[in-house]
């Protein structure tokens, strides 16, 4: 190629660089205000977005994961976009590593994933069910969450209705909640009969199974726009020494 048409290729890329990583930015800006809202007003974010607290998000902290997810998707944007329009090699080289160590570390979380499933399962427990036993019927928002999660997936605890054996909401009522039968009023030691719903754990793994090509496709698709990512930066970079 000319001279010319190798100039007009940088400046070309360099504008999608600058573009791709503003959207970056603004996508990670959103997600640290809901994250934010979610963390100061969680009952009106529920109110709006109810039919998402079926989604494994709502088993944990959701304002926490937003906030985190926002701010590192605002530091990566930053770093694209202004490392590219200021053509400075120091932060084009801090995006590519940034982005290949989110990389790396959703391959290993992938891996992890489908080696040690019984492993998450365990560290699961440990971290939720402390939770369900102390907050569930004490905390307003963990307790709504927790009851719109079990009603629309049809499951109980994280495990199972045990989860809630020696809990502040079994010691004050004495039953597990009424989502864990599937019933409106709560059936006092209805676990008796054996009509008690399974965990959410296993439920919503069954549905990750189930969509695991909807999920791989995502996945995938994030893959790639990191490596093209990857690969722009380092253009930029490596061309920068021949300008």
């Amino acid at each position: 190629l000319s001279a010319g048409a190798k100039m007009g290729c940088f400046t070309f890329i360099k504008v999608m660089m600058i573009l791709f990583n503003l959207a970056i930015f603004l996508s990670g800006g959103t997600l640290l205000g809901v994250g934010i809202w979610v963390k100061v007003d969680g009952e009106s974010f529920l109110k709006i977005f109810g039919a998402l607290s079926s989604s494994v998000l709502q088993v944990v902290n959701v304002s926490y994961l937003l906030i985190v997810i926002g701010a590192i998707l605002l530091v990566i944007g930053f770093l694209g976009c202004y490392g590219a329009q200021k053509e400075s090699k120091c932060l084009l080289m801090m995006f590519f590593s940034a982005v290949l160590i989110i990389f790396i570390a959703e391959v290993a979380a992938a891996v992890v994933a489908l080696v040690f499933t019984g492993l998450a399962e365990t560290l699961l427990t440990g971290l939720v069910t402390p939770l369900l036993k102390e907050k569930y019927g004490v905390n307003d928002t963990f307790t709504h969450i927790w009851n719109v999660t079990m009603t629309e997936v049809r499951c109980c605890g994280l495990n199972n209705y045990t989860d809630f054996n020696n809990s502040y909401f079994y010691e004050t009522h004495g039953s597990y909640p009424r989502q864990c039968f599937g019933v409106s009023p709560p059936l006092a030691h209805s676990h008796l009969c054996g009509c008690l719903l399974q965990g959410c754990f296993n439920q919503i793994l069954e549905e990750i199974k189930t969509n695991a090509g909807v999920a791989g496709g995502v996945a995938a698709g994030i893959a790639a726009l990191e490596i093209a990512a990857m690969a722009v930066s380092m253009y930029l970079y490596c061309r920068l020494d021949e300008k």
